[in-house]
This record gives structure tokens, sequence and C-alpha cells, in this order.
């Protein structure tokens, strides 16, 4: 097993470039166009952040605190949820999908206005189909999924009504770091 460590020098080492690898470009543009699609039949926000490993501050509380890798990527998740204001949305329905591939650690942070309808169960479950994907090194087609089935708890229960266009509250590009 590594020791916290060689896990935190895993981390530094797989960065935002291991990160631009995994989702190049073309592959942001083409899930970008997936959630503003997603977006024009629901009315709630999804973000995509994929993360290559974690930053210092983080590292050093699993170094020094032995705090577990994956609490300090469920932290990290939330944080993102709030730095990039996926919480600041009309009626509090925004999604983030969050990968940090130097844990193969996937997290999926909803608000409230959408917690209230999907059980958590059901996040898991659309983790395990993005971590099968992940294990497969299908990373496109699990970004896909998740997407769509976030999209589609989304569209359940915030569903736009014919004709009716929203704003788009937060970007649709995926933030890579």
């Amino acid at each position: 097993m590594f020791s916290p460590i060689m896990r935190a020098l895993r981390h530094r080492w797989i960065g935002e470039s291991a990160a631009r690898r995994a989702v190049p470009s073309a592959l942001a543009e083409r899930l970008a166009r997936q959630v503003a699609a997603s977006e024009a039949r629901h009315g709630g926000e999804i973000r995509l952040c994929v993360e290559g490993g974690l930053p210092a501050s983080y590292l050093w509380r699993h170094v020094l605190r032995r705090v577990p890798i994956g609490a300090l990527a469920r932290q990290r998740a939330a944080m993102m949820f709030a730095k990039l204001r996926v919480w600041d949305t009309e009626v509090n329905n925004g999604v983030l999908i969050y990968v940090l591939l130097a844990a193969h650690h996937l997290e999926i942070v909803a608000d409230r206005g959408i917690t209230r309808h999907v059980a958590p169960d059901q996040w898991q479950a659309m983790i395990a189909h993005l971590s099968q994907a992940f294990a497969q090194g299908q990373i496109e087609q699990g970004l896909t999924q998740a997407v769509a089935e976030v999209g589609a708890a989304l569209e359940r229960h915030f569903p736009l009504e014919p004709g009716q266009v929203k704003s788009n509250e937060l970007p649709d590009m995926p933030v890579i770091v």
C-alpha cells in the first residue's frame, strides 16, 4: 500500500496536465455541447470539474493528520461546488460532477433543490456507472453517461414547459484543474 507521503507525491505528479490529457479540448467542447443540450430540457444547471490531483493544502492534512484521501476528495468537491458557484442558481438545483484523477475518486455534489427529489442511493448509482467506465479507461463515455443521468434527473424534477426558455446561469464548459 502507498504511504501518505507517496500518495501526496502522486497527487503532485498527476496535475493539471494529466487532467488536460484525460479531457482534451475537443472532448471538453463535446461535453459543453452535451451540457447545453441537456440544460435546454430542464431548469437545472450541470457543471463538470476534472482535477488532476489535490492541492498541497489538502495533501498536508493527509500526510500530517492522516485524513483519508476519500474524505479530502469529498471536501474538495464541496469546495469546488462553492468556488464554481454551483449553489448560486435561482432554484438551488445545480449539480457538480467532480473527478479527481490521482485518487480515481468521483463525487456528485447537488444543491438542496434537487436533493429533495433525488435520493442519495440514486447519486451513488450514477457515481458507480461513472467509476465503472473510468476503470475501463472510458473517460469520455463515463462523463457523457454522467451528464445524461444527471440531466435526466433534473429533467424529471425540473422540466421546462413547451416553448419555455431559461437563462444559462453557469458556464457549460468543463473546468479542468
